[in-house]
């Protein structure tokens, strides 16, 4: 019996302390999300703002998950949005609920997006560059992010603050352009990352949202790949 014991005890002492080290590693309330697009959406839904209402045909909004284009690797998805900015304000945006955050905690969020794009640095074009006047910006917010109609302008806007084009708002950060890295105006992976600070309601539930605010005064199409989020407990908020 004796014997038996000191085995049992052998066997699950290191399981104890595996399970401790992870609880120190992930402190409570903290989320990892780590999506990628090739099977699926993952959740991640999308809209536009800052355009009139019933011009959706005219800016030729579009959100699909669909194939990657050349030369990337066509046997994989991504998360497609495209729309024709004729207002020069166009925000093309995506965004998912996450849960399980401790309710009311302020959160400091790190992020890191993988997009496909097709547009080179310095390259100009009508209302501005095609690739550094169309702004990445990111957020954690405790509301959803929608649009609503301006009854005033029959304009569409966003009910959080996202500022507009390269500047930051409460809400969102700009985390940088989408001006590819290269010479060529082919659709290539490029990274854009960024730190912030969000909060989450009295259910303990938040919203990412990832977006574009164009300057570029023509067609912008994206494929968005992968969106990884670390969702930390603020320190400084106790």
């Amino acid at each position: 019996m004796k014997f038996k014991f000191v085995a049992l005890f052998c066997i699950l002492t290191p399981l104890l302390f595996s399970c401790k080290k992870n609880d120190d590693e992930t402190p409570a309330g903290t989320v990892q999300i780590d999506d990628k697009f090739d099977i699926s959406t993952n959740s991640w839904t999308g809209d536009f703002a800052d355009y009139p209402a019933g011009e959706e045909s005219f800016y030729e909004l579009s959100y699909t998950h669909d194939k990657l284009p050349e030369p990337l690797d066509q046997t994989a998805k991504g998360i497609r949005i495209s729309g024709n900015n004729h207002s020069d304000d166009l925000f093309m945006f995506m965004k998912k609920q996450v849960t399980g955050l401790i309710p009311n905690q302020q959160y400091t969020v790190q992020i890191e997006i993988e997009l496909a794009s097709n547009e080179i640095k310095g390259s100009l074009g009508v209302g501005g560059s095609p690739g550094e006047s169309v702004i990445v910006k990111s957020g954690l917010t405790a509301i959803e992010p929608v649009k609503t109609l301006d009854a005033a302008t029959n304009y569409y806007r966003m009910n959080i603050d996202k500022s507009n084009q390269s500047n930051s708002g409460d809400d969102m950060k700009v985390l940088g352009d989408i001006s590819n890295g290269t010479e060529k105006n082919e659709y290539t992976l490029i990274k854009r990352t960024g730190t912030f600070i969000g909060k989450a309601d009295k259910d303990g539930n938040a919203w990412i949202v990832v977006g574009t605010d164009s300057g570029y005064e023509a067609t912008t199409t994206l494929y968005y790949t992968e969106v990884k989020v670390s969702i930390v407990k603020d320190a400084s908020a106790d």
